[in-house]
Order: C-alpha cells, then sequence, then structure tokens
C-alpha cells in the first residue's frame, strides 16, 4: 500500500522558497531528493493527468526522471513549477504566454536554468512580474517595474494626518454642542422655574402666593356725615 507524502499546501508556494534552498540538494528539504508519482501529484496539487501529459509534452513543466518503464517521476523543484503555473493559470495567464516567459526567463538569466520552481513569478492582469534579486521586471520584455515606495508612503501619511485632524474637529463640535446621551441623542432641556415670590413681585396674583390681598376703603356717604352732625349737636 502506498502511502501519500506528508507535505502540506504551504511547502509548495515558491514565494515561501529561496532558489538557493531547492537548488543545492544537501539544503533541500527531504522531499527534494524523492520523486514523485502522477498519481501522487495528482492529488496534492489537484491536477488532472491530462494537464500533467500536456505540460510534460510541451516542454512547459518536464518531469525530472523517468522510470525504465516510461513512467513520469517528479522531484520538489517540479512541484514547485507546477504550483506556480497552476497559480498563473488561475489567474488569467493562458499556458502559450507562461511558456513565452520562461523561454525569455532562460535568455535573460542564463544561470536560471528553471524559472518557474527557481524564481517568484506574480501575475498581475495579463502581465507576468518576476522577483529577482530585489528587483521586478516583466517576464516577457524584462522591463523592470518600479515602485515608488516614497510616494505612496507621503500618501498614507497625509491621509492618516487628514483623518487625525477629521477625528480633533468632531470631538471639538462635540463637546461645543454638549454631551450626548448613550443613546446618541442631547438630553432634553427643560425651561426654568421661577420661584414663587418672584413671580408675585413681577405682578402675581396673590392666591398663588397665599396672601390676602388689601380691601378698598369705603367712603362715607353724605347721609352718614349729616346724622353724624346731629347726633354730636343733641349730646353737645
Amino acid at each position: 500500500m502506498t502511502t501519500k507524502p506528508n507535505l502540506k499546501e504551504a511547502d509548495l508556494d515558491p514565494t515561501v522558497m529561496a532558489a538557493a534552498e531547492t537548488a543545492d540538494p544537501l539544503r533541500a528539504p527531504a522531499e527534494a531528493i524523492r520523486h514523485f508519482k502522477t498519481s501522487e501529484v495528482v492529488d496534492l496539487l489537484d491536477l488532472s493527468r491530462r494537464q500533467l501529459q500536456y505540460w510534460a509534452k510541451t516542454r512547459l513543466v518536464e518531469p525530472s526522471a523517468r522510470t525504465p518503464g516510461g513512467h513520469h517521476r517528479y522531484d520538489f523543484n517540479d512541484l514547485v513549477a507546477l504550483k506556480a503555473t497552476r497559480r498563473l493559470i488561475d489567474a488569467g495567464v493562458s499556458v502559450q504566454k507562461i511558456r513565452k516567459s520562461v523561454g525569455a526567463l532562460r535568455e535573460l538569466l542564463p544561470q536560471v536554468d528553471r524559472p518557474l520552481s527557481e524564481l517568484v513569478l506574480v501575475a498581475t492582469g495579463d502581465v507576468v512580474l518576476v522577483f529577482h534579486d530585489e528587483t521586478v521586471f516583466e517576464a516577457i520584455t524584462g522591463q523592470e517595474w518600479v515602485f515608488p515606495v516614497a510616494a505612496f508612503e507621503r500618501e498614507v501619511s497625509d491621509f492618516r494626518h487628514r483623518r487625525e485632524a477629521r477625528a480633533q474637529g468632531d470631538e471639538r463640535a462635540a463637546s461645543a454642542s454638549g454631551r450626548r446621551t448613550s443613546t446618541g441623542r442631547r438630553p432634553a432641556r427643560r425651561a426654568p422655574v421661577e420661584p414663587v415670590e418672584r413671580r408675585n413681585q413681577d405682578g402675581g396674583t396673590g392666591a398663588e402666593s397665599g396672601e390676602k390681598r388689601p380691601t378698598r376703603p369705603v367712603k362715607p356717604s353724605v347721609r352718614s356725615a349729616k346724622q353724624s352732625r346731629k347726633l354730636w349737636s343733641r349730646t353737645g
């Protein structure tokens, strides 16, 4: 019974494997010194036998070894190249462009025997970029891509300053307009109530304060005054 190799998906990622570690068998992982059957590669990389056969026939990714019976055997570097090819295809790059990129890279970098496994290839749109020796260039044309890091850092810094200034302005506006409740609404304001004494002084009614209103003096009539004089003359 054949057991599947204990090989994780992340171990096959070309972006995390240096070229020197895969090129030198003494420094390569244990899986690099063994070969994988076609059935194992199909299970590991989720590829079809037809894809593997077509890529080998067109010399896009050829197996590094064959058995006396003619069966393909793939080493660890082959797996990396296959996975890189699969990722480029998933990103929308055609097999023809991948093959053309590999041919151009072999001319640009004669010291690189297997570009798909020794280099980091990234697809951006319809362009295949190569990361090599701290540079980025297009695979087919060799044109270097310069990423404006300084300008990008300035844009990020300006954006951060604008956001902080806007946040400080919002805090000042909130403190000037009063605190808000936990529900986000301002507390309701009540109209001030004047004391009862003040309302009485300003013209309030006596009934509100409980005081008695002064009675209006009664003007004596003329008749009562005459009667008083007669009574005084009689007694006098």
